[in-house]
């Protein structure tokens, strides 16, 4: 087996809120066993995985970690919904504030992205994506960890040192992001050619983004007010 069935097997049962024995009941196991299973001791056989798949509605993939989807199912540019695709779990009722900044950031997105597709350098929209995906799953794990029900076994890297690790590959991401763009690559990264594409003034904001624009540059002064002197 591997090291994330465990993990994974201990958090579909926490999250059906199911004891360990009567888990252990409905899939023909004693208890004893199924905590072996969950604490790593001991491997499990292909016809308990499959049936534990079963019990729990979710694939052998995504079992053995194979697969982030609870279905197995390996994401294409396709499969991706678009940000603003219609669907309950897009809409948000009540305070304005989270609609107000979630226009902020994803407008803003629109812009850094097409940027990054006019540079044409593999390495800048690499960094950059992961840069961002990090910030993202900081604060995911920090709202997450609001409920004390919620289980830390979705996560791979315990929280005590997420925070950190994220921290230190996100100093990691800039720094190659930032070489890249003065043009001081390095040994293993792609130089920046497209340079030109890349110039940007306020009007030529307006003019390519006339939807986007106003909310980057909403942006740029919020984050600005907060990370100025004396803040």
């Amino acid at each position: 087996m591997n090291a994330d069935f465990p993990r994974i097997l201990t958090l579909l049962r926490k999250e059906k809120g199911i004891s360990q024995k009567a888990a252990a009941s409905d899939l023909g196991i004693s208890q004893a066993l199924l905590s072996h299973y969950e604490k790593g001791i001991r491997e499990c056989g292909l016809d308990f995985l499959v049936r534990t798949a079963d019990y729990y509605g979710v694939s052998c993939d995504y079992l053995l970690g194979r697969s982030p989807d609870r279905s197995g199912m390996t994401l294409t540019v396709e499969d991706i919904p678009e940000p603003d695709a219609a669907g309950k779990e897009n809409v948000m009722r009540g305070s304005i504030l989270p609609v107000l900044n979630k226009k902020l950031i994803a407008n803003s997105l629109n812009i850094l992205f097409d940027l990054l597709q006019k540079s044409r350098n593999k390495t800048l929209i690499n960094e950059v994506s992961s840069f961002l995906m990090l910030s993202v799953y900081r604060m995911f794990r920090v709202v997450y960890s609001a409920n004390p029900k919620n289980q830390n076994a979705m996560f791979t890297i315990p929280r005590q040192v997420a925070g950190s690790y994220a921290d230190a590959a996100m100093t990691v991401a800039e720094a190659k992001a930032r070489a890249v763009a003065l043009g001081e690559t390095l040994s293993d990264q792609e130089e920046l050619t497209e340079v030109e594409n890349l110039a940007v003034t306020t009007e030529s904001l307006n003019q390519a983004y006339p939807m986007f624009a106003s909310s980057l540059l909403n942006l740029i002064q919020n984050s600005e007010s907060k990370i100025g002197p004396g803040k």
